[in-house]
């Protein structure tokens, strides 16, 4: 990935729309885009969308424009920090229990659950979407989320998805 263009590596976007094609039998990004096209439209997108790697305490791989807001870091902060961060630490087991039961059945949808920001306010995720990620070879590459709706406590927020 090129370092002036965080997040819009294509091969790694096409990685997450075909493994959510393969999940939920539906196009992620519209129009059949691909590549450079796919890696654009993912970065912007008005859904909050998020990917962690395949390692038994996954790292945050990828995170676009709208779930750096959400969360408060910048790219360079986001990618590189374990996921597990994302939450409290009340609610990490959790967490954890729901990333695993994914990780066996392949997606799920309509999750909620507690979040933290980078400042350690606390929110709500809802209407999330969670999938496997699959590499080009079979193999696990981790896991990836879209979250629809999310909650401040202050406001309710959704994307136009």
């Amino acid at each position: 990935m090129s370092p002036d263009a965080p997040g819009r590596d294509p091969r790694y976007a096409d990685l997450i729309a075909d493994s959510y094609l393969m999940h939920i039998g539906e196009e992620l990004v519209p129009g059949g885009l691909r590549g450079t096209g796919a890696a654009s439209w993912l970065y912007d997108a008005s859904a909050p969308l998020l990917a962690h790697d395949a390692a038994a305490d996954p790292l945050f791989v990828y995170a676009n424009r709208k779930a750096q807001a959400l969360f408060g870091y910048e790219w360079d902060e986001f990618v590189g920090l374990p996921s597990r961060l994302s939450a409290g630490e009340q609610d990490r087991e959790s967490r954890r229990a729901f990333l695993e039961s994914v990780r066996r059945q392949g997606y799920a949808d309509n999750y909620r659950g507690p979040r933290v920001t980078r400042d350690g306010r606390r929110f709500w995720i809802e209407n999330a979407t969670v999938w496997n990620l699959v590499g080009p070879d079979g193999a696990p590459a981790g896991q990836a989320a879209m979250i629809l709706r999310w909650s401040t406590g202050r406001a309710t927020a959704a994307s136009a998805y």
